[in-house]
């Protein structure tokens, strides 16, 4: 053993300060060296003293990095790498009580049984190491520290129920994965602690906890090592682990390890479960509390006086066994199994030859298999490898270069990234290795370059899938209670602090679509709080705005631009309705207000200025009596009354009262009685609108596109729908209800009693086929009688106008009339010929040149069949089913059809409609009345006979 020298066993729970005491005392000597468990804890001292120190005598020495200053002082080192016999002041070993370890115990125990400093050696663990170190460290002082906090046990929680500053326990990496991806969803994210993180990122992933960024840590056991971090809560996910041969139960003593990490200083911490494991026993959650355990009875050992000369030597002395109760021979450790294979291979045992060889062999087999692969996949690296020091001296600088090249990506997934970090330290411990390459400095630095650059995209990618940034942010500043930045582009982006958390349209947020849960909770909650200055703003804006920016939508919507603002509902009076403000509540209620009141000035301002000839009717106090009854009726009806409805109303109308009506621009048609300054596309959509509010509609019917004469009628709208919009129904049609009367004026000029045809002008005004327009007519009331004729064609209308002296021309042969020339061209098969013929006289140069073509000299020509039309008379037909015996007794109708008389008389002769004819009998013409005689609001016609039937 090393020379004697002050040797204190510090114990106590965690939380008790022994690190930060060791590390005080080495730096009051000259020169020291503390081994940590972790290499991310060796790290954590290493910055810790070269802030105080500087880093020119600070050395950082691990299995993958080594930091060596030429004037160190200070050594932090992993346990495992701590150098032998550097005669350092101060020796300090932490975790001590790891000498109970099943994997790296052996060398704890080597440490304490033979590792001193020259002046003070100090053992850092817990109190359950002191019977054993009593025993086998003579001359031992033991310094108890007691805890600062207090340590209280919290039973299960849920880790949706999971208090702030938590840490959640997992023992396997899909365990940690899942309840990190749990808390990104629930918390805003945690950040991820494992042992095989590369420092940096193990570094980065613990800023992001201890700035705030997140509340939750999800970690292995690693954390139980002297990990210093500031945490509340400690919940365990599982009470068991794989030791790496096999699943156990975590002993009480190991679970206050890593409980006692909660509370930081003199702030107490909790302890509790959570996830799928059980609840702690009373006993086991009351030891951990006071931190009581059963004593360490064996510590695991192996021989450190190690033989060289063969390799069979060596393996005997690895498998020793100890001579001391308290020890127990460590078991079989990958080293030694790597050592055991190696040895057995031929090519190898033909080099490892001499000590020299022997030593080489073991160095190279203990390269740890950070890899993880199979064994014998790891042996056959360290076989490579071994080759190669032992026939060149080093490891290849080309294969090198190829191994570090192919790890050196930074794309792929978590599980990408990590295994290549796994990868690279092998290469770093190899180039950590004193002479083992060429160029030492190089490849240190190249493989710690791979790895920072994994070890931050790891970080990246950690942070990608395990936290919401922008949740995190936003709980820690409403947490804080401090104002929060919003910022609104001009698409209504709306980004806080930074992030982006939904959409402002009009004055509603509308937060962004991938949040749920507690996210999208404080999603909501942050972002109004942050608009509140916009949402005022904004709302001044809007109260300013012209009506030019505002608008209405088919289905009683409001719009400001393209933003829903609002939407119309039904008031007290159809031609008076209410708005109501698209706002949030949290947007105030004067924000609430100023919308509101804009909204309702508009859609006043806009019936108003739309609807000014109807709302004058109700203002003009010179009507009186049946006008104004009728004038309030008509506005009732937003302007549009079909007049079968009316009837009696406008029948008791004097024409006094109509002449006064007519001043307001009321047209007293014979199938509707209208505005028609109100059919126009803006009135008509707004009418629309107002009659649907006023029906309770569910859906709002859209208006027709404008310009259209005629539209499909559909018999699912609502009834009064083909009104409203301007039309009326007729069929499979509807029309626009002046274009209707423009055909009623057409139509009274016809004999609707002995038929007529339709004429050019009517099938004009409505734009329709004459199919089509035969369909409107019988939707109209009248009857459609299809025929068929010969068509008349232009060339023959031609012929039969041309003079009659220019057939007498032609001499006595000649036919006399211009048809006759068409006749004796087809019967005999020539072109007739004049003596002296006048030029009007001559055949058509097309029929001359047809018939020479057509017809061979001495060949009688074909006669081409005749071209058929299709034509429809019309004739008046209300209620055509009608049995004969329902029409009034002694109808001039009746008498009229069975006299064989024609119907109406002579065109332009006959006597009105409803004037007496001789005999008593009564006969009804469709031409109209002369201009002194007829009332032009009170129809006569056909048309009208039939819808007073109807009514």
């Amino acid at each position: 053993m090393a020379e004697q020298s002050r040797i204190l066993a510090v114990l106590g729970p965690t939380n008790t300060g022994k690190t930060h005491y060791a590390i005080e005392r080495m730096l009051g000597y000259p020169t020291g060296i503390i081994g940590l468990p972790l290499r991310l804890l060796a790290r954590e001292v290493y910055d810790k003293i070269v802030a105080l120190r500087g880093p020119s005598v600070v050395a950082l020495v691990t299995g993958e990095e080594r930091i060596t200053p030429p004037r160190a002082k200070y050594w932090v080192c992993t346990v495992e790498a701590m150098p032998e016999g550097m005669g350092t002041d101060f020796l300090a070993v932490d975790e001590i009580q790891l000498c109970a370890d099943p994997e790296r115990g052996h060398v704890f125990t080597d440490r304490l049984l033979r590792m001193r400093g020259l002046r003070e050696t100090q053992f850092l663990g817990s109190h359950t190491m002191r019977p054993t170190i009593a025993a086998l460290v003579p001359g031992v002082e033991f310094l108890t520290r007691e805890r600062m906090s207090q340590l209280s046990y919290g039973g299960p929680k849920k880790i949706s129920k999971m208090p702030a500053r938590s840490a959640i326990v997992g023992f396997s990496v899909e365990n940690v994965y899942a309840i990190a991806e749990l808390l990104r969803r629930q918390k805003g994210g945690a950040a991820v602690v494992m042992g095989a993180l590369s420092p940096r990122t193990r570094n980065a992933q613990v800023e992001l906890y201890q700035n705030g960024d997140v509340d939750y840590l999800v970690a292995t056991d690693a954390i139980g090592m002297g990990l210093n971090l500031d945490i509340n809560h400690v919940a365990f996910s599982s009470l068991s682990k794989f030791d790496g041969q096999r699943m156990r139960m975590l002993a009480p003593n190991e679970l206050g390890q890593i409980a006692g990490r909660a509370g930081r200083g003199m702030s107490h911490g909790t302890f509790g479960v959570t996830g799928e494991a059980r609840d702690l026993d009373a006993e086991v959650a009351q030891a951990i509390m006071d931190h009581r355990f059963a004593p360490v009875r064996k510590l695991e050992w192996r021989n450190s006086n190690l033989t060289f000369g063969t390799t069979s030597a060596l393996i005997s002395a690895l498998e020793m066994r100890p001579d001391h109760e308290l020890l127990a021979r460590a078991r079989e450790a990958d080293d030694l199994g790597a050592l055991k294979t190696l040895a057995a291979q031929p090519e190898i045992a033909e080099r490892a030859i001499g000590g020299p060889a022997v030593r080489l062999l073991w160095d190279v087999c203990r390269i740890p298999d950070f890899r993880g692969i199979s064994h014998g996949e790891h042996t056959g690296l360290l076989n490579t490898i071994f080759r190669d020091l032992h026939t060149l001296g080093r490891v290849p600088d080309d294969w090198l270069a190829r191994q570090v090249k192919r790890i050196d990506r930074t794309d792929g997934d978590i599980d990408t990234l990590s295994k290549r970090l796994a990868y690279i330290r092998t290469w770093t411990y190899v180039a950590q290795r004193k002479g083992w390459v060429d160029d030492e400095s190089h490849w240190r630095g190249a493989t710690r370059a791979v790895e920072d650059r994994l070890s931050d995209a790891l970080h990246e990618r950690l942070t990608q899938r395990f936290v919401d940034r922008r949740t995190s942010v936003l709980l820690r500043r409403l947490k804080q209670k401090e104002a929060m930045v919003a910022e609104v582009n001009e698409n209504g982006d709306v980004t806080v602090e930074g992030e982006f958390v939904g959409r402002l349209e009009g004055f509603r947020f509308i937060q962004d679509k991938a949040a749920a849960g507690n996210e999208a909770r404080t999603l909501q909650q942050a972002s109004l709080s942050a608009l509140a200055p916009h949402f005022h703003l904004k709302a001044d804006r809007f109260y300013n705005a012209p009506d030019t920016e505002i608008d209405f939508t088919e289905q009683g919507g409001l719009l400001w631009g393209k933003e829903a603002v609002g939407k119309l509902v039904a008031g007290a009076d159809p031609l008076k309705p209410q708005v109501v403000a698209f706002v949030d509540e949290e947007a105030g209620p004067d924000v609430v207000q100023k919308v509101q009141r804009r909204l309702q000035h508009f859609i006043d301002r806009k019936i108003a200025t739309l609807f000014e000839p109807l709302l004058n009717i109700q203002r003009d106090e010179s009507l009186s009596g049946l006008a104004r009854g009728f004038g309030f009726r008509l506005v009732e009806g937003f302007g549009i009354l079909p007049r079968g409805e009316i009837a009696n109303e406008v029948k008791a109308l004097d024409q006094d009262a109509r002449g006064a009506l007519r001043k307001h621009g009321i047209r007293f048609g014979q199938f509707t009685v209208f505005m028609p300054l109100l059919l126009k596309p803006a009135p008509t959509r707004l009418r629309l609108v107002l009659w649907s509010l006023s029906n309770g509609l569910d859906e709002f019917p859209e208006a027709p596109p404008p310009g259209l004469v005629t539209v499909p009628s559909n018999d699912s709208v609502a009834r009064g729908f083909h009104t409203m919009s301007g039309y009326r129904a007729a069929g499979e049609r509807a029309i626009r209800i002046d274009m209707l009367e423009r055909l009623a004026d057409m139509l009274r000029s016809e004999d609707s009693r002995g038929g007529f045809e339709a004429k050019a002008d009517m099938l004009s005004i409505t734009g329709m086929t004459l199919e089509q327009f035969a369909a409107l007519m019988q939707g109209l009331g009248y009857k459609a009688e299809r025929g068929e004729r010969e068509k008349v064609k232009p060339a023959d209308k031609a012929i039969a106008d041309a003079p009659a002296d220019a057939a007498a021309a032609a001499g006595d042969s000649t036919p006399e009339t211009a048809a006759d020339i068409v006749e004796t061209i087809a019967d005999e098969g020539v072109a007739p010929i004049a003596a002296d013929p006048a030029p009007e006289a001559e055949v058509p140069a097309e029929i001359a040149v047809t018939a020479e073509a057509e017809t061979a000299p001495g060949e009688t020509p074909e006669v081409a069949a005749p071209e058929i039309e299709v034509f429809y008379t019309f004739t008046w037909a209300p209620r055509a089913n009608r049995a004969r015996a329902e029409r009034p007794a002694g109808g001039g109708r009746d008498k009229a059809a069975k006299s064989g008389k024609p119907r109406g008389g002579k065109p332009g002769k006959g006597k009105p409609r409803g004037a007496p004819q001789e005999k008593g009998a009564k006969t009804f013409s469709a031409r109209p009345e002369k201009k002194d005689r007829i009332d032009p609001d009170n129809p006569f016609a056909a048309a009208l006979m039939g819808l007073k039937t109807k009514g």
